[in-house]
């Protein structure tokens, strides 16, 4: 259960999630396309929590995948079942206002 909960959420320090999230990653907002129109970071996709497994080819081969919501809650689900789907490349980087800190936005 511990494991379950700990997925959901950021892991290592900012410092590493700083240097993932500059370096080029494939930034995903797992908000609604509601939430994602009233704003997000530069370069963001929205691929909304509910269609992560519609979607699951925009994810092939990337890299590095950085996952964000509001707070942290769907991204770390949206981690979760890519990793389930066989892609590991994933980082939840939390909520809107940390990627935006990360990005200086």
């Amino acid at each position: 259960m511990f494991n379950l909960f700990k997925n959901l959420f950021v892991s290592g320090s900012n410092n590493e999630l700083a240097e993932i999230v500059k370096n080029g990653s494939f930034l995903v907002d797992v908000r609604t396309p509601g939430e994602f129109s009233s704003g997000s970071v530069k370069n963001a996709v929205n691929i909304p929590l509910n269609t992560i497994n519609q979607n699951l080819k925009k994810f092939a081969g990337k890299e590095n995948i950085v996952v964000f919501c509001q707070s942290g809650g769907r991204s770390g689900l949206a981690k979760r079942i890519l990793e389930q789907n066989g892609i590991t490349s994933v980082t939840n980087a939390g909520g809107l206002q940390n990627v935006r800190q990360l990005l200086g936005q």
